[in-house]
């Protein structure tokens, strides 16, 4: 996380405000929760793990083991068995 100086940022009406409740600390403000990003959205990355999955699935559809599937993607067979029969 990279710090940045609220002199650099805010109002200083807001930067003396700030400083009557905290000086010289470190501030944390969290995302607003209706602009927060869900996990691996921003990477692509949730886009990446459902389309391995529904490449699983098809596979599996067309005769694969779950055992082959295991293998071939580094999973457990569990893990495999999730991605089927997920709802």
């Amino acid at each position: 996380m990279k710090y940045i100086n609220a002199k650099n940022l805010l109002p200083d009406a807001l930067v003396k405000e700030l400083q009557s409740y905290i000086q010289g600390g470190y501030l944390y403000v969290p995302a607003d929760q209706a602009q927060q990003k869900r996990w691996g959205e921003a990477s692509g990355y949730r886009q990446e793990l459902q389309q391995r999955n529904r490449q699983i699935i098809e596979e599996f559809q067309n005769g694969n083991s779950m055992e082959a599937l295991a293998e071939k993607y580094f999973l457990s067979v569990s893990a495999i068995r999730k991605i089927i029969y997920q709802k």
